[in-house]
């Protein structure tokens, strides 16, 4: 078969190049030539004449051309740089530049502009690129809606209820159902828990956030099986916001109805917190806290917690109140257990011992099972020991005894889910008093929403598809589930990782679960409420002992691993924020770890990460880091070549004069400036800002480079700029006089190796 035709050039010339061939794949069919420089003709595949297969590239082809190409980190369309240098660009490249833009990349006529639209090294403006085929597709896609169609979208992202109903299946049923009535059977008893021991609230108002909070997420959440409920450390919180708000009233702490009023104050604060950050899309924020701190800071709360917990398990909470204990840190608690260990009550011990030891082996037990028999999770083991000591304490008069239990609780029709307007005017009080443990509660709650969304994905491949979690989004369903329940006194409630693990693992398929959580809690608080009058509140002591013990058992874990890390500064911050939660408050301990976390984000942040470069030796136009392989590269004499490698903002571009100074003086930023000068100031007779890796840039990062560039100019330097990654960055240098006071256009080049050309030329001319 001929291997040409006379409609075909000829390419016997020269092979090819790996360039060329890709800008003959991606050149747009029947369009505008690519702006590559290159000039071929259609031609037909070598050997396929006759055939009618064309060079047109299919799927298959598209895919490979772009596996060969390597794409560049940087994202550019037409980046041909590495990592710290471009690399060797063909002659009809270079060609290419020079006939379209002149010889440095430029157009030869026209006003500043006009260039400032078209740089080089930078992709062309959007508008005047070619439409790919994946746009075109999309935009064909788009076309095909209708108005109406795209409302219903559009209402559907942000009320995810309309997404997934639609989907709903009758199969879906039978799991969602199982897995509600196994959750609703291990955290109902913990809500009631919660309620009455950490909150110092009514134990309905614990069940309330298990009845409105999944409510509400269901309708408005975006993670379909994540359950959300009242937390041990929000509810340690709250607990502290009831004593505070409490202490020098006359009602004292045990007016049930005035605590639970604090605790609906404080609930709709947390939900108006949250849902306004929500709105104002600060979903970001989930990435600040670092996770040293929300390990140290959460093992403190678990400390704390079992610590709480060992009063009433012992007998002593009489005792604690005319002593002052209760209201005191964890270490005076401790050493009032020492003291006082020998007048506690013996059967409240006893059973909150066997308890606390039934639910542990049962945990342990489930969790060696697992792998075998995932049927094990099923077992109700929490309700069981609610149910047997219940009946226990009834049978054996255990309250006679001296065993304290659960007793009545408020039951008619006329009380349950009463409605009260959480911020009234005579109760402003209590809004200035909950306000920073308010902000805690927000903060601990969303950070651990989002870590057990994160880890549940989009649900299961058999479930409901297309919800794809969004933070900002979870701060709205978060921030309007806690403040209707707010309303009614319930607990804040956030979502749970352990709780919805549970929740996928027995079977659910979408967000119908939460919706059977609810129902199933609500019956429970009409009919079988009543019968749990005689329930050890040592039960519920220990099961909140439980809780805090899983607070605390993943500790080690994280120790050892920065342990082997030698992360000392990791480990320095979880030991102070422990300590301090410990020895003195759970607010400084959260306002020591943030404040922390920020600073040391700061100090990332504004660190500026500018690098000298220098030639590799053998090549014309590659370089490297010539701090991180200094044997590796040589330096240009006469010339500093500096990479800045990030966007320039009013936060990084404070010391960048000084690092500036230290690689003119030392050729590396990490010298200390204490040192006598190391390189020769004939070396730094020309400065070369690589600056691809300045996306962006702010006025008050224009402002300091234009200082810079001021400063360079007055002593004598030549300034060029290289690869500037696109046109609004040369807009601000426009805009700003840098263009002009370091030369003009002509001192913004495609290349380093270009600069490095015209810094000589120039030199060239001057000594003439």
């Amino acid at each position: 078969m001929p291997e040409s035709s006379p409609s075909l050039p000829r390419e016997s010339e020269e092979n090819r190049s790996l360039q060329h061939r890709i800008a003959e794949v991606f050149r747009p069919r029947g369009g505008p030539r690519a702006s590559s420089g290159l000039d071929y003709d259609d031609r037909t595949e070598p050997g396929a004449q006759g055939l009618g297969i064309t060079s047109e590239p299919d799927v298959r082809t598209r895919l490979l051309a772009s596996y060969d190409r390597s794409d560049p980190v940087c994202g550019e369309r037409r980046c041909s740089h590495g990592t710290f240098s471009p690399r060797v660009e063909s002659a009809d490249r270079q060609s290419f530049l020079g006939s379209t833009r002149g010889r440095f990349g430029y157009r030869g006529t026209g006003d500043a502009g006009a260039a400032s639209s078209h740089l080089p090294g930078c992709d062309d403006p959007p508008e005047s690129r070619p439409d790919s085929e994946y746009t075109s597709q999309m935009k064909s896609s788009l076309s095909a809606l209708s108005a109406n169609e795209h409302k219903k979208l559009y209402i559907s992202y942000y009320i995810p209820f309309f997404n997934w109903i639609g989907q709903y299946r009758w199969s879906f049923l039978r799991g969602d159902l199982i897995a509600a009535m196994t959750v609703s059977s291990i955290y109902i008893p913990m809500a009631l828990s919660l309620a009455s021991n950490l909150v110092h609230a009514p134990p309905v108002n614990g069940l309330y956030s298990f009845v409105i909070h999944p409510f509400i997420y269901a309708i408005l959440g975006s993670c379909p099986l994540l359950v959300i409920g009242p937390e041990a450390a929000g509810s340690l919180l709250m607990g502290a916001i009831v004593k505070a708000s409490t202490r020098h009233d006359n009602s004292g702490e045990d007016d049930a109805i005035e605590n639970a009023i604090v605790v609906g104050i404080a609930t709709a604060m947390t939900g108006v917190m949250i849902l306004i950050a929500g709105l104002t899309r600060l979903g970001f924020l989930d990435n600040v806290l670092s996770r040293p701190f929300l390990r140290g800071f959460i093992t403190a709360i678990g400390f704390v917690i079992f610590v709480d917990q060992l009063i009433p398990e012992l007998g002593l909470a009489e005792l604690a109140k005319e002593a002052g204990a209760s209201h005191g840190t964890t270490v005076a608690k401790l050493s009032f257990i020492a003291h006082n260990a020998k007048s506690c009550h013996a059967l409240t011990a006893i059973v909150s011992l066997v308890s606390f030891a039934i639910i542990m082996i049962f945990r342990t037990l489930k969790k060696w099972l697992m792998p075998r028999f995932p049927q094990v999770i099923y077992f109700p083991d929490r309700f069981l020991v609610v149910v047997l000591s219940a009946i226990l304490a009834w049978q054996l008069d255990w309250e006679d005894k001296g065993l304290e239990v659960l007793g009545l609780t408020e039951t008619g029709s006329s009380q349950l889910f009463a409605f009260r307007w959480p911020f009234q005017f005579g109760q402003m009080k209590h809004v200035r008093k909950a306000m920073s443990k308010a902000f805690i509660i927000t903060l601990l709650g969303f950070f651990e929403s989002s870590v057990a969304a994160k880890g549940l994905g989009d649900g299961k491949p058999d479930g409901i598809q297309g919800m794809h979690m969004s933070a900002n989004r979870e701060m709205v369903a978060l921030g309007v589930a806690n403040f209707l329940g707010g309303c009614f006194c319930a607990l804040p409630a956030f979502g749970g990782y352990g709780r919805s693990k549970v929740n996928a693992q027995t079977g659910a398929r979408s967000p119908m679960s939460s919706i059977f959580i609810s129902i199933i809690t609500l019956v429970s608080i009409l009919v079988l409420l009543p019968y749990l009058y005689y329930l050890p509140k040592a039960v519920l002591c220990s099961m909140i002992s439980v809780v805090a013990y899983s607070l605390v058992e993943e500790c080690p874990r994280d120790l050892i691993f920065f342990l082997r890390l030698r992360g000392w500064t990791e480990l320095s911050l979880m030991l102070l924020i422990f300590t301090a939660t410990i020895f003195y408050s759970l607010e400084l301990g959260m306002a020591m770890g943030i404040g922390l976390s920020v600073i040391i984000l700061i100090r990332h942040s504004t660190q500026p990460r500018i690098q000298i470069l220098g030639k590799v030796p053998g090549t014309a136009t590659r370089f490297e880091n010539a701090e991180l392989n200094p044997e590796n590269v040589e330096l240009i004499e006469g010339a500093l070549i500096v990479k800045i490698p990030e966007p320039l903002t009013f936060a990084n571009t404070g010391d960048l004069k000084n690092r500036l100074r230290r690689l003119e003086l030392y050729g590396s930023s990490r010298t200390h400036p204490s040192l006598p000068r190391m390189r020769p100031a004939e070396y730094n007779k020309n400065i070369i800002f690589d600056v691809h890796g300045v996306t962006s840039i702010d006025g008050s990062g224009t402002q300091v480079l234009w200082e810079i560039v001021r400063a360079y100019i007055g002593k004598g330097t030549r300034v060029f700029f290289c690869r500037l990654p696109n046109s609004a960055v040369f807009r601000m240098f426009e805009l700003s006089g840098i263009v002009e006071q370091c030369g003009g256009l002509t001192h913004f080049v495609p290349s380093v190796e270009e600069a490095l050309q015209l810094a000589e030329t120039e030199e060239q001319c001057d000594d003439n």
